[in-house]
């Protein structure tokens, strides 16, 4: 049996500054070979590799390309999971980095190779201090970027939660607008439940010089959009938060000709239940009373996606009392804004009690919104997430 060390105290910082060079090189190379979803295979092996090196327990292949890394210590019998998401976006790169993707098309363009990074950074730092008396399993999941269903989804349905039982789940995420090394907490909803609806439009096509004779779905199409920007200026309760986004819109391919048919794509974000039910409705009505309008059909597809990331508040207590630790209660905002951003991490605290965190990716020109094609993680954060991660194990299995 594993036995706690006798010099037991929680990890800092500075315990990890030996360990950023390394991390940052671990992170430029999955950064360099972005891998979108369910694809991981790669950034999974190296993930295995170096639990493995490291003397962890290592399971591949949990929900497709998913990795799980258990290590235990001492005889307790608690047991904490804490996740990071490994997959890129089908984004051309354009940062300019010497360590940007050699993949053209694909890019870590939301920073899911510096979570895997603090990731792995403390379960080094874990495996070689053991200061936790029970049961550590570190979730590395495919898939989060891929819709519904997700990685977190997959992973849970091939029963997860089952395999490698844990008390309490967390999982992070970066945060631009925040300096590094800051750490957001909300406890309850923090981010949106999102959803996806793809509209059909059909019309009838011909001459662009003789539009009377057709039924103009492009037509049809920028009245939606018009439309569709009603619902929650006039159909929403203004104290409730929702977003309604037109992503998407595709018609014709040519100048003189009036095309059969038009698509649109929209991201739907609410909070509550009751104003998710609400969009739904209104989108399907709106779309399809427009579309008659004009003489045209339209056909939606809605698709209810991501849950609302909400925090358990006992849990976020906690991890929000071990960032003050680390960093002092200067770094902390304990009742972060709510975020219009959705989470597959969601669909994890569902099912465990537990909390998502944000930690600060940089402000002003430092600060570039993830999905650009000229965001990158900030390498600042490697030992931050690291020594956080350590900390809370620690703390959460004390001996």
């Amino acid at each position: 049996m594993t036995t706690v060390s006798s010099d037991y105290r929680y990890t800092e910082i500075a315990d990890l500054a030996d360990d950023a060079l390394s991390l940052r090189e671990i992170r430029h190379d999955i950064h360099r070979h972005p891998e979108l979803s369910y694809e991981e295979t790669r950034t999974a092996a190296l993930v295995a590799a170096k639990l493995t090196e490291w003397g962890w327990q290592v399971t591949r292949g949990v929900g497709g390309t998913g990795v799980v890394g258990t290590l235990k210590a001492g005889d307790g019998t608690k047991s904490i999971g804490l996740r990071a998401d490994m997959d890129a976006l089908p984004i051309l790169e354009q940062s300019g980095k010497p360590y940007a993707s050699e993949t053209p098309g694909k890019m870590h363009a939301c920073g899911h190779d510096g979570h895997t990074t603090m990731l792995l950074g403390a379960a080094r730092h874990l495996a070689r201090t053991r200061r936790f008396n029970g049961t550590v399993h570190l979730y590395f999941q495919p898939a989060e970027e891929h819709g519904v269903p997700s990685g977190a989804q997959k992973m849970i349905e091939e029963g997860l939660f089952d395999r490698f039982h844990c008390d309490a789940v967390f999982g992070v995420h970066n945060h631009p607008g925040a300096q590094p090394g800051t750490f957001l907490f909300r406890k309850g909803p923090f981010m949106a439940a999102g959803d996806q609806v793809s509209i059909v439009i059909e019309g009838v096509g011909g001459h662009a010089a003789r539009p009377h004779l057709s039924v103009d779905p492009v037509v049809v199409a920028a009245s939606i959009v018009m439309a569709l920007q009603t619902i929650v200026a006039r159909n929403v309760d203004p104290a409730q938060p929702a977003v309604v986004t037109v992503g998407s819109m595709h018609a014709g391919t040519v100048n003189n000709v009036i095309p059969n048919r038009a698509t649109l794509e929209l991201s739907v974000r609410s909070f509550s239940p009751e104003v998710r039910a609400l969009l739904k409705r209104r989108i399907q009505e709106l779309v399809e009373s427009q579309a008659a309008s004009y003489g045209a059909k339209a056909t939606v597809k809605y698709l209810e996606g991501y849950p609302v990331v909400v925090n358990s508040d006992a849990q976020t207590e906690f991890a929000t009392q071990v960032a003050r630790e680390l960093v002092g209660e200067e770094n902390v905002v304990a009742h972060a804004d709510l975020l219009m951003g959705s989470e597959d991490f969601a669909f994890m605290l569902q099912e465990r009690p537990g909390t998502f965190l944000r930690i600060g990716n940089g402000a002003g020109e430092d600060g570039c919104m993830v999905h650009n094609p000229h965001y990158d993680f900030n390498d600042k954060n490697l030992p931050v997430g690291a020594a956080y991660w350590a900390r809370l194990v620690e703390r959460f299995l004390e001996a």
